[in-house]
Order: structure tokens, then C-alpha cells, then sequence
């Protein structure tokens, strides 16, 4: 134990930091223990309780090449630091596997990953899928959404239970789990990203928003591919097939959870059917050679690019609108129906919020003319018209003279409406001869104003109407809840403490050790003559260069110089 445990010390101490920070995620070390050097985190990462953990979340696999004594070149039990400078595992952590597997025999069984899925039949890959549409479909509402309001994550990361009720009840999802399932996909798949407590959708997601329905599943199928855990990953940078997930991790008491999440997900993206089996297009994915998405889509009806506008303001859209359409015509209708063949419903609120994100009034009618079967009905160009006048009643502009934001109208009216409502009190405005003034940013302002359906417009330096667009993609350089940041001041207190080189180093922490516990030791002192002399202890001291305990021979206090001795362990 002693031995491992110094030779840990050095080994992390060696460790850069990006390597170091990684080890401590891994092992689940919190960033506030109450480490002071290397030895002590040598010392808490080869306690029982730790490597209990650690052993707990390695793969079957890899629990049986540390109980054959030999895992060869691996790289990640290395990184865990159960392994010593030989590639053998470390005596503590055989002693802690050994117990281990007294209980669960079983999780050594080393099963290996080339086991041969199940095909699924003709109908039931057809029923995949249009499963994995659907959920294309589901995952392109969520990400707009999220578009217009970053959704809300709680202290543990789930989605906000206001953010999960607003997108069931617009139809987006059916169910909490679904949501959470689907968001995973989109992090899996770089599409959104957690930002502070909130999931933004990156500039990634936008453009998957655009892409056409082979793409989409192509992007989130290579990104759930790349984001299983190590247990289910096989050589050839596939993956095995799902019979064997829930047997991966044999000792981790949350994988069969995890596991049953992860087939969800794959059964929402088509990757298995209902019964586990797996269609045509998930092979090549599963054996690590690019996705062809062919097969899949050769079971879906076709794009279209055409609509119906009708007089009752409506678009009929007799199937699939191809994505890049389909995301245009929500920025400016709400989509009722939500099937092949889908149901969009133009009013003065969507277009106007159309206009808000920067749509015109000759924008919107040259965008339906290329689209329409059917002409603009008379019903709906009224609409757009009257929407657009009445769109940018309200202006938003920086005075350059103050610095300050003014909100100008011509309707003296609708500006002293905005002036007394309560939801607008935090922008402070306050009257300033024919307009409002804000000390507020003037895009918080607009958003504010937009956010309170009152028909704004921004007006740039130039006088001009200036588009105004809602993104959350933009983000830190580092990813949020890096290592490296987590970690840092824990790193430099461990690089900051008493040095780990050389013997007397390794004596002070043994000395240091037993002052805390007032152990019997049995310390070598050499003697001025050269002669060594045992003393054995109980130590109860150490300070100002010298070691003081009662001497259990002589039953008298003794203190020695830490100069002066020579070794010291147990009595």
C-alpha cells in the first residue's frame, strides 16, 4: 500500500494539467477536498471507497483483463491511475477487485462485443423508419424553440419543468422523456449545448435546421455513434449491437438506467425497431464505416416544395416539405398539423413575428409566390399588408448624442401604454419629450418590446429598419464544466504543496501520518558517531525540524532530528 501509494504521488505529480484535470473528472473527485499535495491525492484515490467507484464504472471487459493481471497497453485504466509504472494494476487495486468479485462473479465474464444482431423485417424497418422522420420532425420543433428561448436547465441538468409543459402542450413532444431523449441526441450530436443553466442550439444546429432528411439523420446518427460510452465501442470504431448494453458495465448499479435510455434514443432515430431488431441502414454504423441513409429514406415519401394557400388562410402542404421551405414558412405561419401532409396557419401575430426576426412585407410575397400552387389569396395579401403597416409603430434606435436607447411612434398613445406596463418596468424608461429613453441596451429594449407583442422595429445608424436576429449560439472558448476550469484551484494547491521528490519527502508525509493518527513507529536514527540506533515511538509531534513521541522502551519523551533519521514504519 505504501509503495503504491508513493509511486502514485509521483506519477501524478508528473501528469500535466489538462491530464490531471481529466483523471480527477473521471475518478468523480470533488473540487473542493480537502487535498494539500500529491501524496494526499495518491493517498484518497487508492482508498477502498474511491476505487470501489472507479472499478464500479469500467466496462465487463475491462474488469476481466485487470483480473487476469495483465490489460496490456491501456490506455484508459492508465488515465484512472490503476495501473503502476509495469502495466500491471496496482496491489490496492487487485485487493479491491478481488472483493468485489467475491460478490459479482459474473462481471468478469468478458463477453465480447461481436455478437450478431438481429435483422429486423421489411415491415417493421418501415416502421422505423417513419420513427426516425417523426422524430426528425419532433427535434426540428424543440431546436426552434429554443431558437426564440433558450431552454432552462434545472441544478441536476434536466429541462425546467415550465421549458418541458410549454413544448408538450405545442405538440412538440410527447412526453418529458421524450424531450430529455431528444435533447441528449442534439448534445450528442453538437446541435445544442448547455450554456450556463440554459440549452442554447449552436450555429451547428441552425444549419442541421436547413438540412434535408437524409442529412439530419445522418448528422445525429454519427453523433450518437460518437458519443457511447467506451463499454460499447468496439475496434473498429463501431459499436455492439444492442442485445449486449445492458451487460456492458456489470458492477455500475445506474448503468441499466443509462442503458435503457441509450436503446430509446435508438429507437427514435430508427437505429432499432420497436422489437430491438436492427434495419438495413444501422448496419454499416454499427461496424464503424460511414451511415448510408439510402436505405432509410427509400421507405419515406419524397420532399416536396409546393403548397396550397387557401382563402381561409391556410397552407396545405400535401407531404413532406422539404426543411429549408419548412423552417421559412414557421417563421411566418404556425404550423397546426404535424404529419407528411401538414396544416399552416398564417395570422397578424406569426407575421408579424416573422417581421420581427427580419421578414418584409415584399420578402414574404415573393417567398409564397416561388412556393404557392395556388396564387396569394386576396384574404391573405390583405393581412400581410395591414401587418406590415402596422409593424414598426414602434422604433428603437440609439441616440448617439446620450448614449442612451429611445423608443419612438407616431401613435403618442401606444408610447404612454409602454410606458406604464408592468412587464417593461425593468428598462426604466422614462418620458423624454415625444419618446421613451432607456439606459438599457437597445437589442434588451427591442426583445423586451417583441417579447410584449407590441409591433417594434429597430432602426440602425443609418435610419434604416435593421433586422434583428434572437441566436444563443455563440459561446465560451472552453466548453462549460471544463476539467480544466472545474479543477484548477485544486491543481494548483497540489502543485503549490511540499515537493515529492527524493527520500526525505517521502519521510516527512510517513512522519506527518503518524503525528496525525499517534502511532507506534519504528524510526532508525543515525548517531553523530555514524552508528544507527531504533527508537520505537509513539509519535505525538512534529515541528521545527525535529519528531517528538514517548519512547515505549524507556518509557521517557524523546526528540529526534528529522535530519538525523534514517527510515521509519510501523511498529
Amino acid at each position: 500500500m505504501v509503495s503504491d501509494e508513493r509511486a502514485l504521488a509521483t506519477w501524478l505529480a508528473e501528469r500535466d494539467d489538462v491530464a490531471l484535470a481529466r483523471l480527477l473528472a473521471d475518478r468523480g473527485v470533488s473540487p473542493s477536498i480537502g487535498w494539500h499535495d500529491f501524496f494526499d491525492a495518491a493517498e484518497g484515490l487508492l482508498d477502498p471507497a474511491s476505487l470501489d467507484r472507479a472499478l464500479s464504472r469500467l466496462p465487463g471487459r475491462e474488469l476481466a483483463a485487470l483480473a487476469n493481471g495483465d490489460p496490456g497497453p491501456s490506455k484508459h485504466l492508465g488515465s484512472l491511475a490503476l495501473l503502476g509504472q509495469d502495466g500491471r494494476p496496482l496491489a490496492s487495486v487487485v485487493d479491491r477487485l478481488t472483493a468485489l468479485i467475491s460478490e459479482r462473479p459474473d462481471a468478469i465474464a468478458g463477453e465480447p462485443l461481436t455478437d450478431h444482431p438481429r435483422a429486423s423485417g421489411e415491415t417493421s424497418a418501415a416502421a422505423a423508419a417513419e420513427k426516425a422522420f417523426t422524430t426528425s420532425g419532433a427535434l426540428a420543433d424543440v431546436l426552434l424553440a429554443c431558437l426564440h428561448t433558450p431552454l432552462a436547465r434545472t441544478g441536476a441538468g434536466a429541462i425546467s419543468a415550465a421549458d418541458r409543459k410549454r413544448l408538450i402542450e405545442a405538440g412538440a413532444v410527447g412526453s418529458p422523456e421524450e424531450l430529455e431523449d431528444l435533447v441528449e441526441s442534439a448534445s450528442a450530436a453538437g446541435l445544442t449545448r448547455p450554456l450556463e443553466r440554459e440549452w442554447v442550439v449552436t450555429e451547428a444546429g441552425e444549419r442541421w435546421l436547413e438540412s434535408a432528411t437524409a442529412d439530419r439523420w445522418t448528422t445525429v446518427a454519427e453523433g450518437f455513434r460518437a458519443a457511447l460510452p467506451e463499454g460499447l465501442r468496439t475496434a473498429s470504431g463501431g459499436f455492439a449491437g444492442a442485445e449486449y448494453w445492458p451487460r456492458a458495465y456489470p458492477l455500475d448499479s445506474e448503468w441499466p438506467a443509462r442503458a435503457a435510455r441509450l436503446r430509446r434514443i435508438a429507437e427514435l432515430w430508427g437505429l432499432l425497431d420497436a422489437d430491438g431488431a436492427e434495419p438495413p441502414w444501422t448496419v454499416a454504423l454499427r461496424t464503424g464505416e460511414n451511415p448510408d441513409p439510402a436505405p432509410l429514406t427509400a421507405h419515406l415519401p419524397p420532399e416536396i416544395d409546393r403548397v396550397y394557400l387557401q382563402a381561409d388562410l391556410t397552407a396545405i402542404a400535401p407531404g413532406p416539405l422539404a426543411p429549408h421551405l419548412d423552417l421559412r414558412l414557421r417563421g411566418i405561419a404556425r404550423r397546426e398539423s404535424r404529419a407528411q401532409a401538414s396544416t399552416y396557419r398564417f395570422t397578424g401575430d406569426s407575421l408579424g413575428a416573422g417581421m420581427t426576426e427580419g421578414e418584409t412585407a415584399q420578402s414574404i410575397r415573393e417567398f409564397l409566390a416561388t412556393i404557392s400552387l395556388t396564387g396569394i389569396p386576396q384574404p391573405l395579401d390583405y393581412l400581410i399588408e395591414s401587418t406590415a403597416a402596422r409593424h414598426g409603430l414602434v422604433r428603437v434606435r440609439v441616440d448617439v448624442a446620450t448614449d442612451r436607447t429611445r423608443v419612438e411612434s407616431p401613435e403618442r398613445g401606444l408610447l404612454d401604454t409602454i410606458a406604464v406596463d408592468q412587464a417593461l418596468r425593468p428598462l426604466g424608461l422614462v418620458h423624454d419629450g415625444d419618446s421613451l429613453v432607456s439606459r438599457v441596451t437597445r437589442e434588451a429594449v427591442y426583445w423586451s418590446l417583441a417579447d410584449a407583442r407590441y409591433p417594434v422595429v429597430a432602426i440602425g445608424p443609418s435610419g434604416t429598419p435593421e433586422p434583428q436576429h434572437r441566436r444563443a449560439s455563440k459561446s465560451p472558448s472552453t466548453a462549460p464544466g471544463d476539467p480544466r476550469d472545474v479543477y484548477a484551484r485544486l491543481i494548483g494547491i497540489l502543485r503549490g504543496g511540499h515537493s515529492i521528490d527524493g527520500e526525505a519527502a517521502w519521510l516527512g508525509r510517513e512522519l506527518e501520518q503518524a503525528v496525525r493518527a499517534r502511532a507506534a513507529i519504528i524510526v532508525v536514527v543515525r548517531m553523530p558517531d555514524g552508528s544507527e540506533r531504533t527508537f520505537t515511538l509513539e509519535a505525538s509531534g512534529l515541528g521545527g525540524g525535529r519528531l517528538r513521541g514517548r519512547d515505549k522502551g524507556a518509557d521517557i519523551e524523546r526528540t529526534l532530528p528529522v535530519s538525523s533519521i534514517v527510515s521509519v514504519h510501523a511498529a
